[in-house]
């Protein structure tokens, strides 16, 4: 299959690793993947602010960069994102109609027929659950809201999980309660993002797992700032990295980490408490 990469800005500012990660399994898995130039945002942050004028041109510039997958000049579109994910297929066709523009609209719901997020594209179009990864880690998994509620991925990340070699998966207590970042959310509701941010480490950390994995590089820079400030130990590392993983990319210092969270030694190199009090003020 020839599959398209949508790499969302988040992954373009922050989080390349997230893309390089779905470009390396996907190529693993035997399938042709091609990066579209010129792409950019896909819009999101205007749309959930309201800015819907201002979003169109955006719309239509993300049109023109994926709509070869209505021309068969690819198969599908796939981003390591539910929230950009969610933006093609819920709001683009939306945007355009209010904008006026119904030939736009029409070429948009084209490319959102066969736009997916990573899960979605593995599960439900590639009929792949165990993609050969191996990942010696205890890993939580936190499931996105957009992921969750706009796309209903369902537990498909978690059949992906629980197909890893090496790897001990265990439940995110509370895990449909969202981690509280939200986008402009967390810069305008300051407070309120970061005593969900607390509850959402509290749960974490009660699992005593190595990494938090999610499909989001948005959320996972969210509660990664928490973690990280607390010092707890804890990585987030998004479901690609996982899925991209093998023995031969397994680091030596990865196994040893490995291995000593196995026989119970805390997980912070630091020699800080990993249980610390996650309801101290956290960075949004």
């Amino acid at each position: 299959m020839r599959i398209a990469v949508m790499a969302t800005c988040l992954g373009d500012a922050v989080a390349p690793q997230a893309v390089r990660a779905t470009v390396e399994l996907l190529e693993r898995l035997g399938h042709d993947v091609v990066f579209p130039p010129g792409q950019t945002c896909c819009g999101q942050m205007h749309v959930n602010t309201g800015y819907l004028r201002e979003a169109l041109p955006v719309v239509r510039h993300a049109t023109e960069v994926f709509g070869p997958v209505a021309d068969g000049e690819w198969d599908a579109v796939v981003a390591p994102s539910g929230s950009c994910t969610g933006c093609v297929r819920h709001q683009h066709a939306m945007v355009a109609r209010r904008g006026g523009d119904e030939a736009l609209a029409v070429r948009a719901e084209a490319v959102a027929a066969r736009t997916y997020e990573l899960s979605e594209l593995l599960v439900d179009v590639l009929g792949v659950t165990d993609v050969g990864a191996y990942y010696p880690h205890r890993v939580t998994y936190h499931p996105t809201c957009h992921s969750l509620r706009m796309l209903r991925v369902g537990d498909k990340p978690l059949q992906l999980l629980r197909a890893v070699r090496g790897l001990e998966l265990v439940e995110l207590p509370d895990a449909e309660v969202c981690c509280g970042f939200g986008g402009t959310f967390a810069l305008k509701n300051a407070d309120t993002s970061t005593a969900m941010l607390a509850d959402k480490m509290s749960a974490v950390l009660s699992t005593r797992a190595e990494v938090c994995s999610a499909g989001d590089s948005s959320c996972l820079l969210h509660i990664g700032g928490g973690l990280g400030r607390l010092r707890t130990g804890v990585r987030t590392v998004h479901l690609a990295e996982v899925l991209a993983s093998t023995e031969a990319t397994q680091t030596p210092s990865a196994r040893s980490l490995a291995a000593g969270v196995a026989a119970g030694v805390p997980r912070t190199e630091t020699g800080e408490d990993p249980a610390a009090d996650p309801t101290e003020e956290a960075p949004v």
